[in-house]
């Protein structure tokens, strides 16, 4: 462990530490590791997933609707808004877990 000068205060500070003990100044940022990085983009990912999934699903329920009459639009109404719940829901979850697991990988400093 090697002792390197602040560069605010001019203290020698260990060249491991995040943070000067005297000014606090931030000498270095913490990084994730490969866990905690695969968790981050995995959570960005699954997000976009799920925005164009939604998307497309109502897409694609209103086209269907252009063609049809009285009972028939008000089942395709009802299943949709079931459909995009049922979405929803998995969506919540799976945010929950994903930013859970994101929030316990993030880089800590020492």
């Amino acid at each position: 462990m090697a002792m390197v000068a602040c560069p605010e205060c001019k203290n020698e500070v260990s060249d491991k530490a995040f943070k000067c003990p005297h000014c606090a100044v931030v000498l270095r940022q913490a990084k994730r590791g490969f866990f905690g990085k695969l968790f981050k983009y995995g959570f960005i990912l699954f997000n976009i997933i799920m925005i164009y999934s939604m998307y497309s699903g109502m897409d694609a329920a209103t086209d269907k609707m252009q063609g049809m009459h009285g009972a028939e639009q008000t089942g395709a109404a009802i299943g949709t808004g079931i459909g995009a719940f049922m979405l929803g829901v998995i969506w919540v979850m799976g945010d929950i877990i994903l930013g859970l697991a994101v929030l316990f990988t993030r880089p800590k400093e020492k």
